[in-house]
C-alpha cells in the first residue's frame, strides 16, 4: 500500500492529507475522498484507509483542519471542529477544494475521473453530506454515524450525488436529527437512503472506540454490515449509465 503526503493551501492555511492506494496493479480504480473522525489525519485513520481502500480504491485521506491541528485529545477536537460546524460554509469549500485535488491526483494515481465518490465518519460524515450539498460532481456520498444536521436544508436541491447515510438506531448524538435529515432529502432531487441499524450508537466503526458503555462504541458486526451496504452503494453508483 502506497501512502503519500498530498498538500494545499487554502485561505493562508497549509493542509495536509495523504493519498492511500496499492500498486501492485495499474488499473483504475474509483477515487473516494475520505474524512475521518474528529480526530483527523492519524495513524489509525491510515490503518482504516489502508483497509477500505484495499485494491479497490485510491483513497485522499483528508485534513480538513490544517497541518498544525492534529488533536491529541477530546478537548482538542471538539475544539478543532467548532470553527467547520460554526461555518459550513468553510466546512464545504475545505470539501470542495480536497476533491478537486483528489482529481489531481489521477496525474500520478490510478484513478478513474468517471467514477469519484466520498466516504465520511462521525464529523467526517458532516463534512461528506455537505459536499453533496454544495452540489458536487461527486456521483456517490457515504456518512458512517456522520451529523445529520445542515445551516441549510434547501442546499439539498443542489444534490447531484446519490447519498447513503449510515447510523446507529441508538446514537443519541445524530439520530435527534434524522426527522429532519429525512425530511431535507425527500424534498431534495436525491437518489438517497437512511439506513438505521440496530442497537447501535455513535462510532461503531471506530475500532478504538473500546469503552463497554456510553454512546461512542466500536460494534463489529454494525461496522461490517455498514461496510457491505458501502460497497454495494458504491458499486451501483459507478456502474455503467448510473
Amino acid at each position: 500500500m502506497i501512502t503519500k503526503p498530498v498538500g494545499w493551501m487554502l485561505d493562508g492555511i497549509t493542509f495536509k492529507s495523504v493519498l492511500v492506494f496499492d500498486d501492485a496493479t495499474t488499473t483504475k480504480r474509483p477515487g473516494l475522498v475520505m474524512v475521518p473522525n474528529w480526530y483527523g489525519v492519524n495513524d489509525i485513520a491510515i490503518a482504516k484507509a489502508k483497509r477500505i481502500a484495499g485494491a479497490d480504491y485510491v483513497i485522499l485521506l483528508v485534513d480538513m483542519y490544517g497541518e498544525d491541528t492534529r488533536p491529541a485529545g477530546e478537548a482538542q477536537a471538539k475544539a478543532a471542529v467548532a470553527p467547520l460546524y460554526s461555518d459550513r460554509r468553510l466546512m464545504r469549500r475545505r470539501i470542495g477544494t480536497a476533491f478537486d485535488q483528489l482529481k489531481a491526483q489521477a496525474a500520478e494515481a490510478p484513478i478513474d475521473l468517471t467514477r469519484l465518490g466520498a466516504v465520511g465518519f462521525c464529523f467526517g460524515g458532516a463534512a461528506v453530506l455537505d459536499l453533496a450539498r454544495s452540489g458536487s460532481d461527486v456521483k456517490a456520498v457515504v456518512s458512517f454515524h456522520g451529523d445529520l444536521g445542515t445551516d441549510n436544508s434547501a442546499l439539498a436541491n443542489n444534490i447531484k450525488a446519490r447519498v447513503l447515510a449510515i447510523n446507529g438506531a441508538d446514537d443519541t448524538s445524530t439520530m435527534p436529527d434524522a426527522p429532519k435529515f429525512t425530511e431535507e432529502m425527500r424534498r431534495s432531487p436525491a437518489d438517497w437512503q437512511f439506513v438505521e441499524i440496530g442497537h447501535a450508537v455513535h462510532c461503531f466503526t471506530e475500532t478504538e472506540a473500546t469503552g463497554k458503555t456510553g454512546n461512542c462504541r466500536y460494534d463489529a458486526k454494525a461496522a461490517a454490515q455498514a461496510y457491505e451496504l458501502m460497497r454495494g452503494w458504491l458499486g451501483e453508483s459507478f456502474a455503467s449509465g448510473k
